[in-house]
């Protein structure tokens, strides 16, 4: 961990959670399914949080829909590497990911949803990403 980011934290999904719900590893990848996540993600800006919503439930079933919590991390954590150093300089996206559970403090919903263009150029990314098993690392 670069020094002691702070929160708040958000984390996105398409999943109905609860204040008090916990997030663990151990889930499938919403970029690639086959792959079990040995980490939880959440990043400390809103609206990147709000776009890990979007995908995820663009990924999921039709009648999914994008939430956005304010988590708090239970343990330690570092630096996402899938956006970080390892593929971009620095953490511009102020992600981050643990092994230990995030617990949901509160929905949001002040967060700027995509346009229907943008959902659809991801939805264009992400098919690339599969058809290229882009490496995730995890």
């Amino acid at each position: 961990m670069s020094g002691t980011p702070d929160g708040p934290f958000f984390h996105g999904t398409r999943a109905l959670l609860q204040p008090g719900d916990r997030l663990t590893a151990g889930r499938p990848s919403n970029y690639r399914p086959e792959v079990v996540m040995n980490h939880v993600y959440f990043t400390a800006l809103r609206d990147g949080a709000g776009l890990a919503a979007e995908i995820a439930a663009m990924l999921g079933p039709d009648d999914a829909e994008p939430h956005v919590y304010v988590v708090e991390p239970t343990g330690p954590f570092e630096d996402d590497p899938n956006v970080t150093d390892k593929k971009f300089p620095g953490n511009p996206t102020r992600s981050f990911r643990t092994t230990d559970p995030l617990v949901v403090v509160e929905e949001v919903t002040d967060w700027t949803r995509l346009t229907p263009e943008a959902l659809a150029t991801w939805a264009e990314r992400l098919a690339i990403m599969r058809q290229t098993r882009a490496e995730i690392i995890n």
